[in-house]
């Protein structure tokens, strides 16, 4: 049976496509900056707000925008008003934002179930998700052709992008914005606990790949786009979970690719080198040949 003569499954696979691309192209940002842990922090820090955003009656990416945008702006406070390292902030902080979801979601019962909001509902999407998905894509590829080559500077090397002029604290700020869009609108596909993977997951496997950053761009988007319809259609036949199964599968990607570099660089240092003695040898005979001509 073909699993896409179903509604159900071909929103599932237009879902996982709207999010995936979008992670693809800001993970290899996230990746060169080091921003990794700082979307996992995000992801799990916008419970509290998707259970007070439904308790009030509000969107529920209006109040998982706020609270990731609130864990994000109280790191940033601690680290300059602190002696605290950022990675120590962030896992007190997200943690804490973490907990007070989950006492709220208890203290205040409702119809958000939590293992949707924690694993995904990649097979109950509708159109106002799809919707939000497909706006959230199209303004991080907006972001990636106007503003593409200021982040990459900012991700290599902030000094630097700081000594030639550009608005530093504004491109940071929208960066991590767009993250949380991004992490927002990949809740109903994969949850907050496995959205982080497909912010990561496709640009540490491209950067392994490609030293060009633009072909990085294209390889990450590769991976998420192939991984995206192999882990819906596998889901439908191994009657499994779509989320993490696409997540498996970027997993899968990483761990190959780790592999065959490391069978690379195992193999390039087997290969037997030129010795002092053949070296001037072949300069000798290359300086005689050059000598008798």
């Amino acid at each position: 049976m073909n699993p896409y003569q179903l509604t159900f499954m071909q929103d599932a696979l237009l879902m996982a496509v709207l999010v995936a691309l979008p992670c693809a192209l800001l993970s290899c940002y996230l990746v060169l900056k080091g921003w990794s842990l700082i979307g996992d922090a995000v992801a799990h820090a916008v419970l509290p707000g998707l259970v007070l955003a439904n308790l009030f009656g509000l969107p529920l990416i209006v109040g998982a925008f706020a609270a990731g945008s609130a864990c994000a702006t109280s790191v940033h406070w601690l680290k300059q008003n602190s002696r605290v390292k950022e990675d120590t902030l962030l896992g007190i902080v997200f943690s804490g934002f973490f907990a007070l979801g989950l006492i709220l979601q208890g203290q205040f019962p409702s119809d958000l179930h939590l293992d949707h909001i924690l694993f995904g509902n990649l097979l109950g999407i509708n159109h106002q998700q799809l919707l939000t998905a497909a706006i959230t894509g199209l303004v991080v590829l907006a972001l990636v052709l106007l503003k593409g080559r200021d982040l990459m500077l900012l991700s290599f090397d902030p000094a630097q992008a700081s000594v030639l002029g550009l608005p530093v604290q504004k491109l940071h700020w929208l960066l991590l914005s767009v993250m949380i869009a991004t992490i927002v609108a990949g809740l109903h596909a994969v949850g907050i606990i496995l959205v982080v993977a497909m912010l990561i997951a496709p640009g540490v496997t491209a950067f392994m790949l490609s030293k060009q950053f633009s072909r990085m761009l294209w390889i990450a988007c590769a991976i998420a786009l192939v991984t995206a319809v192999g882990g819906v259609t596998l889901s439908f036949y191994l009657d499994s979970a779509p989320g993490p199964t696409i997540v498996l599968l970027l997993t899968g990607c990483f761990v190959v690719t780790f592999a065959w570099q490391q069978y690379q660089i195992h193999r390039n240092q087997q290969r037997p080198q030129p010795t002092q003695q053949t070296t001037k040898a072949t300069r000798s005979t290359t300086t005689h040949s050059a000598q008798s001509h």
